[in-house]
């Protein structure tokens, strides 16, 4: 593996830019008979596998009125174990857009305004070194164009094993971004940082006065019908049965694989702590897009993109949020995220269709970081397209 994947994994680049043993493919579908999208989709997950080399690939695709549920590869390395099917993952960064629904709840309640200044409703939190917090405004967070250094770069998650089984007081990630400079002017330019939302789970915590894994429990994984997404609780190092097991490096220095499936997700938090399934994100994407969760004027709002091609070519990025373009023409809007064992993509289209898709290792962890990206954007594609 390349020390450099490794470090653009962990702190969060790969995750929005860019020789394992694995035992036999195990596949399934929810609903007797072939589809040509569902043979696609299989096609994909199994070359995720056999050509990318991730140990077990899982996904949900909605089409056409259809469900499949597919997996590929096995549960555990050098093992021939059969991958759960919709079995939990670690979401990562899909949990911003579960944290800007709740901002975005506020603001059609009247207690945020987008356009007003975290020192509003933060005073005297945000300082640092170029950093003027009567300028970035609640907008700028949710579309990471505030400027602010992101704390997953300063934290120790170069060296994974040092930091596995630590627990993060959040107080402590923002001073870890705030030792560092602003890289630019609030509005002046997009740069995905992980501080954004952290600051944006503070927010929901001082308006409501309730932490802010109620808040999104409570909001948005109840009203949206979601039967296996999760925050774990302070402590909780574990997945939910059943699911595989995640993958990754030692360090950047060392590029040994591990088994990293129990680890502390503190340092997540209102960026990236939710545990999830395939079948729940994907339901999430859709239930959000069919205006079930937010007023019109603020879904509105929260598709209002900026350019993000600096991530990846055609991207552009909402109120935590992405539009992803489609090879059969429009978009798909969702997220995904990378943690480490983890990487999780999908979303869903305006037409009604609605994909799932996870990994079990971020790429990197077993080839070329930027071909496992790709690998993984293109089965999405095909799930939608094929």
């Amino acid at each position: 593996m390349k020390v450099k994947s490794a470090k653009l994994v962990r702190t969060g680049i790969v995750a929005l830019a860019v020789a394992g043993l694995v035992g036999g493919v195990v596949t399934t579908a929810a609903s007797a008979g072939p589809t040509r999208h569902t043979s696609a989709a299989q096609k994909a997950l199994d070359s995720l596998v056999s050509d990318d080399k991730f140990p077990a690939a899982l996904a949900t695709v909605n089409k056409n009125g259809r469900t499949s549920t597919l997996v590929a590869g096995s549960a555990e390395l050098g093992r021939r174990v059969p991958v759960p099917r919709d079995g939990y993952v670690r979401a990562g960064s899909n949990t911003k857009t579960f944290t800007a629904v709740v901002v975005l709840q506020l603001v059609a309640e009247g207690k945020i305004g987008l356009d007003e200044s975290i020192e509003k409703y933060l005073p005297g939190l945000v300082r640092g070194e170029g950093i003027d917090a009567t300028k970035i405004t609640v907008r700028h967070l949710l579309q990471h164009t505030s400027g602010l250094p992101n704390y997953t770069a300063n934290i120790g998650l170069d060296n994974f094993q040092r930091i596995q089984h630590k627990f993060f007081q959040t107080h402590d990630l923002l001073a870890a971004a705030l030792a560092k400079p602003a890289l630019f002017a609030p509005g002046a330019q997009w740069s995905y940082s992980n501080t954004n939302f952290l600051l944006a789970g503070l927010l929901i915590e001082k308006v409501t006065e309730r932490p802010v894994q109620e808040q999104i429990r409570e909001r948005v994984i109840k009203k949206a019908g979601l039967k296996n997404t999760y925050w774990p609780e302070a402590g909780d190092e574990t997945i939910k049965e059943p699911h595989p097991q995640g993958y990754g490096a030692v360090s950047f220095k060392d590029a040994t694989v591990i088994n990293v499936t129990e680890l502390d997700p503190s340092w997540g938090g209102a960026a990236g702590q939710l545990i999830s399934t395939p079948s729940d994100l994907a339901k999430f994407a859709r239930v959000l897009l069919d205006g079930k969760l937010l007023p019109a004027a603020q879904l509105n709002e929260m598709k209002k993109t900026v350019d993000a091609s600096a991530a990846y070519p055609g991207w552009r990025y909402g109120m935590g949020l992405i539009s992803f373009p489609l090879t059969c023409g429009g978009v798909y809007w969702g997220h995904g995220g990378d943690i480490d064992g983890f990487e999780t993509r999908g979303g869903a289209t305006e037409d009604g269709r609605s994909v799932g898709l996870a990994v079990t290792a971020a790429p990197g962890t077993f080839g070329d970081a930027e071909k496992g990206v790709g690998a993984v954007l293109a089965a999405v594609d095909t799930a939608f397209c094929k």
